[in-house]
């Protein structure tokens, strides 16, 4: 397998997160490691983590070799660093890195793509208008609809919006939208993650999941009547706080939030160090930690390379599947 590996935000723990994932992989001797960072920032990172593995040089993938011995390092240039802060520098490095992924990936020189964090507003700072990964790629691939989704050992979890203000949620959940969603998470955990016959849960919106229309309509109107087109497979909606609190969740391959921090609160209190960031519904594998730039402990050597790890893991793991199931059609 063909490993890509972006720094993200160079002012915060990407670099050092994905040396030590590097130099993890690397061992095993199986896969062809890529990781674009300018060369500057990729020798501090080498050295704050006692790295110890051979690695290259090059300009562009084209220009790698394919031994998998060798990590090789797509050189950004000399970056100014300001540790511990995002700004137009970090983010314009984090979106030079992204690019060589992309290029690399769709030119079939890597399999997938393990994106380090990033931060929005350093994407601001130098005039970057996506909100995150997930809608970068989704427009770069010309993907109409994709999914946030959530994998750790202990939860399958997805989102039906994304990155967008609370009060316009329940405005954004039309019947149209969330079938879309449903789709791409059932052909996911079909394809993706070998389930043959998923079980899914869909969370309410609202307060009690509406209290029988007495806390808000969208259940009642919205929600009840796509859960009974999706019989056997989407079950629901459940009030989220219960749901988690009895811990339901582990009745079903995946769980479906309405919102952000309706999944994301949940998700993190049980996997923050093994959470992993998958974009579902795109043509190419994307996955990522689920955490953020930690700009407090960064460039301490401190940082824990567990939900990197686990990233690649899973990127390797749907690939896998994937191949599996483009054999089998």
């Amino acid at each position: 397998m063909k490993l890509f590996f972006t720094c993200g935000d160079c002012n915060g723990i990407g670099p050092e997160i994905v040396v030590k994932t590097i130099t993890h992989f690397i061992k095993l001797n199986k896969h062809k490691i890529f990781f674009a960072v300018p060369k500057n920032v990729f020798d501090e990172a080498y050295r704050i983590t006692d790295a110890n593995f051979e690695f290259e040089i090059v300009k562009t993938a084209a220009q790698s070799i394919p031994n998998k011995n060798v990590v090789s390092i797509i050189n950004l240039g000399a970056a100014r660093c300001s540790h511990g802060k995002p700004t137009k520098v970090s983010g314009e490095i984090s979106f030079r890195s992204l690019q060589e992924s992309f290029t690399s990936v769709t030119n079939n020189l890597a399999d997938c793509v393990i994106t380090a964090p990033i931060s929005k507003e350093a994407f601001h700072k130098c005039g970057i208008e996506f909100p995150g990964h997930t809608e970068l790629f989704a427009s770069w691939t010309n993907t109409e609809n994709v999914v946030m989704f959530f994998h750790s050992s202990k939860l399958k979890a997805a989102l039906l919006t994304i990155h967008i203000p609370l009060k316009t949620v329940s405005y954004s959940l039309e019947p149209a939208l969330i079938k879309k969603k449903l789709n791409i998470i059932i052909e996911t955990l079909k394809n993706d993650f070998q389930i043959a016959s998923p079980k899914i849960a869909l969370l309410g919106v609202n307060p009690h999941a509406g209290e029988n229309g007495l806390l808000g309509s969208e259940e009642e109107e919205i929600f009840f009547p796509v859960v009974s087109e999706y019989k056997d497979i989407v079950f629901g909606p459940f009030p989220a706080d219960a749901f988690f609190g009895m811990h339901l969740y582990k009745n079903y391959n995946a769980v479906i939030g309405c919102y952000h921090d309706q999944v994301l609160i949940p998700f993190k209190m049980l996997s923050f160090a093994d959470g992993v960031n998958f974009t579902a519904g795109l043509p190419i594998v994307r996955t990522s930690p689920d955490h953020g730039t930690a700009y407090d402990i960064a460039w301490k050597g401190i940082a824990n390379p567990s939900s990197m790890i686990s990233a690649a893991k899973l990127a390797i793991n749907i690939c896998e599947n994937r191949n599996k199931h483009a054999a089998s059609s």
